[in-house]
């Protein structure tokens, strides 16, 4: 059971098709935590240069859905609302590593913990994992900014 949809997510992330790579929100606990799924499907068009004889997802893609859901955390431990001065950009990212492939037909599971903020930048730690082994690991720094200068 998700308690939030796709139509919900959109409402927190700027991102459309190709590069939305959160499906649903499990569970958040604001200030504290949020655990996403990301459905890893064959028809992703990534998929047809990376790599045509064995498809992997790019670990940047996954990177980048920790760092999209780490942004939903975000909004939710604020308690707002995107707007034009009040977005969560990535900031850094430190100490990644990457253990699994992802492949075609997995469930990437995205944990994100809060691990500390100041003013306007926030520390998280995100895992990504399939089917309960770790396929990545990252500390992803956010920040707040304007969507246009």
């Amino acid at each position: 059971m998700s308690i939030m949809n796709i139509d919900e997510i959109k409402k927190y992330l700027p991102h459309r098709y190709p590069f939305l790579l959160v499906d649903r929100i499990l569970e958040v606990v604001p200030g504290k935590s949020l655990t996403a799924i990301k459905n890893v499907t064959v028809n992703e068009p990534f998929f047809n240069g990376h790599f045509p004889e064995g498809a992997i997802m790019p670990g940047v893609l996954i990177i980048e859905a920790l760092a999209q859901a780490s942004g939903i955390l975000l909004f939710k431990t604020d308690n707002s609302m995107p707007a034009a001065d009040n977005w969560f950009f990535l900031g850094g990212i430190d100490n990644a590593r990457f253990k699994r492939v992802v492949r075609p037909g997995d469930q990437l599971r995205l944990e994100i913990e809060l691990l500390r903020s100041r003013r306007d930048l926030w520390k998280m730690k995100g895992i990504a994992s399939v089917d309960g082994e770790l396929a990545c690991s990252a500390e992803i720094l956010n920040m707040r900014g304007r969507l246009h200068a």
